[in-house]
């Protein structure tokens, strides 16, 4: 099923950008942007406003070298203000290439400033996120989104500089001749006004087809998730014809988009053209009768050609700003998204937990975890391990206690460090593979000012987490896999889709042994292995987790022996513990372990 962003309540931004506003509308958003980067963004818009005066400046120029220069064949005149042209020019040169170094600086600032903002409150969510948003609606906020934000932070000089320039014409023409003035005073409003009310229609369109395209994401994630589920009976006929629905609706939507593009356009080249030629005419009429000189004509026509262009950077530049309207509200909305299980406040000794080690207690279920044992849980229905993984895990807002302290009352961030949740949903990421399978082999020691480049210490100082990796990997049986790699843990992985089912499941298996977490909770953790490798990691995974906390999720009767203890769990209720070959006198414990083993 699809799952989209639920909104409810205010913006909370994180707490790493205090400025940010706590609550608001994309406007509001798009303003706290501007202001994260006003230095930038005022030399922007200077730089923006100088250049179009200067390119504003040109048609005037030229009229006065025609009229006091070639006419009168005055050549000093006629050098002054070609010269006076000449340095406009490359005035404007190089103020425009001060302006685009300011905006370029703006639009990579509000993009990389909202990705920190969106990637901090991912991190925030955690194992929230899954169920508070869907991958196809996060992949389109920082994807698509946060470039909108960006390129209309960008165009905010061009467009106040033409606003500027087009002041300027209007008064230059209206004090030249009030005429002309007036056709200019009155055509660009208008002008103005039609694009805005089709840029009104095109923002309806544009938020309708993004949360059509949304929807189809989250359909092709899905798909492709259960794609050999649904070859296994047939459905993926089923699930291609809503596709294909789908793309239809999108890709008509997607026209009348574009239908809604294609009449701005065109009117961006009709109602500045229709003006133009309102302009020359009339221009040309009241050379015509005396009442205008040459020279001013051509500045005229100058100007008309110049505004042509100058409308184009408006109406691209409420475009932009439209665009950004609707990014920004994807952007808060994913922002507004706030945790199940809101975090507590008190804090959780690392010292005491790791030395005397207390117990996981879930009231709902009755379910005890022993601290310092390997505890085997056998679900009767699938759903309940996935539930109370979560529950003892902090994931969810539950009654679960830690000692005698509801697990809730502690910090999310103490919670997260001592308890890891690890099932086969966990992804492994693109990059080398031993960094990958031991975040820290990159960070950064005591002393040192980051981790990115080399290392001038001792490499004696990696051998203790060069150890600890081989012996996960000897403990979850996944140590033929990076030995059938050339370059071994040196191996550049593309997110683990080289490697096989089972491959994947050793590999997870090991990350999650060699972050070595006070409590470790397995969700079928070797369900995807043949019965002499799960034997293996079975025997192992004990000893490996001596002293820690360990609960495994299963109906494996391999990995069940192998188990200091197992609680049966029915109906969500804890109903029987001990042995497992003790527990195998249950019927229907008998029938769950048998069901694992027929399949």
């Amino acid at each position: 099923m699809s799952r989209r962003f639920t909104t409810a309540g205010r913006a909370r931004f994180p707490a790493a950008d205090p400025g940010a506003p706590a609550t608001g509308s994309p406007v509001r958003f798009l303003l706290w942007l501007a202001t994260r980067h006003r230095g930038s963004l005022v030399l922007a818009t200077l730089f923006g406003v100088l250049c179009t005066l200067a390119q504003a400046l040109v048609p005037a120029a030229v009229a006065l070298g025609i009229d006091r220069g070639l006419l009168q064949r005055d050549r000093d005149a006629l050098l002054l203000w070609g010269g006076a042209v000449l340095a406009l020019g490359v005035f404007q040169a190089v103020v425009g290439m001060l302006r685009d170094r300011a905006s370029t600086t703006n639009r990579f600032g509000a993009v990389y400033g909202t990705t920190q903002l969106v990637v901090r409150h991912a991190a925030h969510l955690g194992a929230d996120l899954p169920r508070r948003a869907s991958t196809g609606s996060v992949v389109s906020v920082s994807a698509s989104d946060v470039g909108h934000l960006g390129t209309a932070l960008e165009g905010t000089a061009r467009g106040s500089g033409a606003v500027v320039s087009i002041f300027f014409a209007a008064v230059f023409m209206l004090a030249t001749s009030w005429q002309l003035g007036l056709v200019v005073l009155v055509g660009v409003p208008l002008i103005a006004a039609a694009v805005t009310r089709l840029m009104r229609v095109l923002h309806g369109r544009q938020q309708r087809l993004r949360e059509q395209q949304g929807a189809l994401t989250d359909l092709s994630v899905d798909i492709i998730d259960g794609l050999r589920v649904l070859r296994g009976f047939g459905g993926e006929k089923t699930y291609g014809r809503r596709y294909r629905e789908g793309s239809q609706a999108v890709r008509a939507e997607g026209t009348r988009v574009a239908a809604t593009v294609a009449d701005i356009a065109f009117l961006r080249v009709l109602l500045p053209g229709a003006l133009l030629v309102a302009i020359v005419w009339l221009g040309a009429h009241q050379v015509g009768t005396g009442r205008l000189e040459p020279g001013l004509l051509v500045a005229f026509y100058g100007y008309a050609v110049f505004l042509t262009d100058q409308l184009g950077q408006v109406t691209a530049m409420l475009d932009q700003l439209t665009r950004a309207n609707v990014a920004a509200g994807r952007v808060l909305d994913f922002l507004r998204l706030e945790r199940e299980r809101p975090g507590g406040t008190r804090p959780l000794d690392d010292d005491a937990a790791a030395a005397t080690g207390l117990p996981l207690h879930d009231p709902d279920s009755g379910l005890t975890v022993p601290p310092g044992r390997l505890l085997a849980v056998v679900c009767g229905t699938e759903g309940d391990a996935r539930t109370l993984a979560e529950r003892l895990c902090g994931h969810t807002d539950s009654a679960v206690l830690l000692g005698d302290t509801p697990l809730s009352a502690h910090r999310t961030d103490d919670v997260r460090r001592h308890t890891l949740l690890a099932d086969n949903d966990a992804t492994l990421f693109a990059g080398r593979l031993g960094t990958e399978l031991d975040p820290r082999d990159g960070a950064p020691r005591d002393g040192d000012p980051g981790g990115d480049g080399p290392r001038d210490s001792d490499p004696r100082d990696d051998r203790p987490r060069t150890e600890a990796l081989l012996r996960a990997l000897d403990t979850a049986s996944a140590r033929d896999v990076v030995d059938a790699l050339p370059d071994g843990l040196a191996h550049e992985t593309t997110g683990g889709r080289e490697f096989s089912g089972g491959q994947q499941q050793r590999l997870r298996l090991a990350r999650a042994l060699l972050a070595d977490p006070q409590v470790l909770v397995l969700v079928e953790p070797t369900n995807a292995l043949d019965a002499p490798t799960e034997g293996r990691i079975a025997r192992n995974l004990g000893p490996h987790r001596a002293g820690r906390t360990t609960v495994v999720f299963t109906t494996s009767p391999i990995v069940l022996e192998s188990a200091d203890s197992v609680v049966f769990v029915k109906d969500g209720k804890a109903v029987a513990e001990g042995p497992h070959r003790a527990l195998l006198a249950d019927p229907d414990y008998r029938a769950v372990v048998t069901r694992e083993v027929l399949a």
